[in-house]
């Protein structure tokens, strides 16, 4: 059975993880090169942009449930299930990144989806219902324009 300590914790390495996430997409925004370059200039941005929102609800939502957010870089590094990218210039490449990544936090969202359902905690369970949607839907995109 889940508790709300197990939860706490899983929120807070949600939270390590978008944040990481959001650093490696700045990167790639920053450095992409190469044919597709004004395409994925844009998306990257888009989804930077994106989580930037996200990584703001979720801390709310851990401080709404009295807990306190991670907030330092090395919390960050140490909770996250994602690392630091290297440079990335290359559009396939960033790609497969985010996709991969993305199947990383969708496996954590699901972990905290279970656990808000078996506590009855509906704020949660709703916040990372829509967040596992959204997901399911752009990783369907990425794979389609990797050609997977």
């Amino acid at each position: 059975m889940s508790s709300q300590k197990d939860l706490s914790t899983k929120m807070n390495r949600l939270l390590a993880t978008y944040q990481v996430h959001y650093q490696n997409l700045r990167a790639i925004h920053w450095n992409i090169k190469g044919n597709n370059f004004f395409e994925l200039h844009l998306k990257y941005e888009e989804l930077y942009t994106r989580t930037q929102v996200i990584i703001d609800d979720l801390a709310e939502r851990i401080l709404t449930l009295g807990i306190t957010p991670l907030h330092t870089f090395e919390d960050y590094l140490k909770n996250s299930k994602l690392k630091e990218n290297k440079t990335i210039h290359d559009g396939k490449e960033g790609m497969t990144y985010i996709l991969k990544a993305q199947e990383t936090i969708l496996k954590l969202e699901r972990e905290i989806l279970k656990e808000s359902a078996d506590l009855d905690d509906d704020g949660t369970n709703s916040m990372i219902s829509d967040l596992v949607r959204e997901k399911e839907k752009t990783n369907w995109m990425f794979a389609a324009w990797l050609g997977k």
